[in-house]
């Protein structure tokens, strides 16, 4: 078998794989959305989608995994090649996380509504949050559908955004367990719905992070932002 025939084939498994990661990207993508949507509206229906989809996530996960180990196993693949599929394991990794943090806030709300709470807690105030955390969650699977490092840079510099609002959202709640004893129970509720909606975002600029692994070949993982924007220049 020629060289040039083996390339051709290890291009094709590369394709299969990053189509399989968009493919659970789609999905956890489309978990948080309906994670927010039953969070802001109370609605236990569409928190039950979320907690639905939580098995098809972890079977893909568990698929791209052994998809990997064989590509690796066949190809022993070196330097950018390398690069691309141990970003890929990172990248599922991340998404199947940021699937259990949609299924947490969607069992979550399930438990407000069953204790009939949903009312008196402020939990609109957490839609800004939950808004921004979908929104860099879809750009970063745009970044790395791309192979975009631009894009990716930019969801490093908006998750900063995120910490500001949930910062300011836990200020409000000590302030409300402060005047109000009586609402202690509820307020660690959303404190609770708060850290997942943070943690999604965590999740995104972890994938993010990933693209700039693979496409400049820099391991900015635990690197202050200023640094990361010095190395990409």
């Amino acid at each position: 078998m020629t060289e040039k025939h083996l390339s051709s084939q290890f291009d094709a498994e590369l394709n299969n794989v990053s189509g399989m990661v968009m493919e659970m990207g789609g999905l956890v993508e489309q978990q948080m959305r309906q994670a927010v949507e039953a969070m802001v509206d109370y609605n236990a229906e569409v928190a039950m989608s979320v907690l639905k989809a939580e098995p098809q996530v972890n079977t893909m996960e568990m698929e791209i995994d052994h998809e990997l180990t064989s590509i690796i196993g066949r190809r022993q693949p070196t330097a950018r090649d390398l690069r691309l599929l141990i970003a890929i394991s990172r990248a599922t990794g991340n998404l199947e996380r940021a699937g259990d943090e949609a299924a947490k806030i969607a069992r979550m709300v399930q438990g407000i509504i069953q204790n009939g709470t949903a009312r008196s807690l402020p939990s609109s105030e957490l839609r800004v949050a939950a808004n921004l955390a979908s929104d860099l969650l879809r750009r970063s699977l745009d970044s790395f559908a791309r192979l975009d490092s631009r894009i990716a840079l930019e969801i490093l510099r908006a998750d900063n955004l995120i910490d500001i609002e949930y910062d300011g959202f836990m200020r409000k709640l000590v302030t409300y367990m402060m005047e109000d004893p009586r609402t202690i129970s509820q307020s660690l509720d959303l404190m609770f719905l708060a850290k997942s909606i943070e943690r999604i975002g965590d999740h995104a600029k972890n994938i993010a992070e990933c693209v700039i692994y693979i496409v400049k070949g820099l391991d900015v993982r635990h690197t202050p932002l200023q640094a990361i924007e010095s190395q990409l220049g």
